[in-house]
């Protein structure tokens, strides 16, 4: 789809999709997952990911998210409404519409993807100084 610059080391992981949400399925409740995430469909409720694992999200054309979304690694080219929480990065492809605020560490945004609302760059904490030091 997009692609990151290796040098900088912000490619996607491979991340194998471990569970697919059909294009004919309307998923109600919260969702956590490890591994890739692919959805088709429509899920109304929370998506997160296993805490400390690399897990993927990719919302494809078709897809349709209405809650929040937890996940380290985002890839969408459909609707999500809801705020997404992406500590690793979000990548829009061209048909990407989300109505929530998106907080991330590295953004793709292709021409042509919507985003209303705020985009919030979270930076990586930063690693305290020696003791003794000012």
């Amino acid at each position: 789809m997009l692609g990151f610059d290796q040098k900088k080391g912000a490619q996607r992981p491979q991340v194998a999709v471990d569970t697919l949400v059909g294009p004919r399925v309307v998923l109600r409740g919260d969702l956590v997952f490890a591994g890739g995430l692919h959805v088709d469909g429509t899920v109304v409720g929370t998506i997160s990911a296993e805490p400390g694992t690399e897990a993927l999200l990719v919302v494809s054309d078709r897809g349709r998210v209405e809650g929040e979304v937890r996940v380290p690694h985002v890839v969408i080219d459909g609707t999500i409404k809801g705020d997404i929480h992406a500590p690793g990065k979000v990548e829009l492809a061209a048909r990407a519409r989300v109505e929530g605020n998106i907080h991330y560490r590295l953004l793709e945004m292709a021409a042509g993807a919507e985003v209303n609302g705020r985009l919030v760059h979270d930076t990586p904490p930063v690693a305290d100084s020696a003791p003794g030091s000012a």
